[in-house]
């Protein structure tokens, strides 16, 4: 009869557990979406120490765009490319701050006693974070608002309108706080 107990309250943790992609990106507003979600959808955490085999309850993405060959069209001739070299050390910076990004992210969640992990991609920000929500099936996908307006979220795109109308799952945008009129 334990064992039945037992297998029916691990049953029931599982189904409560929301699985939450949070994405973010070098912007101050994508880790308050983070900052948000840990305090507003993981309330109930308990520094219990995770069981092996268990899955996080939140993952953290973030996606380097892909790299673009800078050049520069020169008046009298052909267009001049950066050197491998160049190249190299600016993927090598890229990777370093994509680095140190989730690192801080991984120290928020720790803060919060959320277990997490964390996930560089590579390649269209709004395109892969879709993409990573449904393959990981997760139950909420949460983006953080750059606060575009509206000419500018027309030409440049919005990652956030895109994953709400593209992907799969419910997703959350989170606005920071209006700055305190004086």
């Amino acid at each position: 009869m334990a064992m039945a107990e037992e297998s029916m309250v691990q049953l029931q943790k599982q189904e409560t557990i929301m699985k939450v992609l949070v994405a973010i990106d070098e912007s101050d507003r994508s880790l308050y979406a983070l900052q948000w979600a840990l305090q507003n959808l993981f309330l109930h955490n308990t520094p219990a120490p995770a069981e092996e085999g268990e899955e996080p309850a939140m993952t953290v993405v973030h996606v380097q765009p892909p790299f673009q060959q800078p050049f520069t069209a020169t008046p009298i001739g052909p267009m001049v490319f950066a050197t491998p070299a160049v190249m190299d050390s600016v993927k090598k910076a890229q990777e370093a701050s994509a680095g140190e990004l989730l690192s801080r992210a991984t120290q928020l969640c720790e803060q919060h006693k959320t277990k997490a992990q964390t996930v560089l991609l590579r390649g269209n920000p709004k395109e892969m974070i879709v993409e990573a929500a449904e393959e990981m099936n997760v139950d909420l996908l949460v983006v953080g608002s750059r606060g575009h307006g509206q000419i500018k979220r027309a030409f440049l795109g919005s990652v956030s309108d895109y994953c709400a109308h593209h992907a799969k799952c419910p997703v959350l945008i989170v606005r920071p706080p209006k700055p305190a009129k004086k």
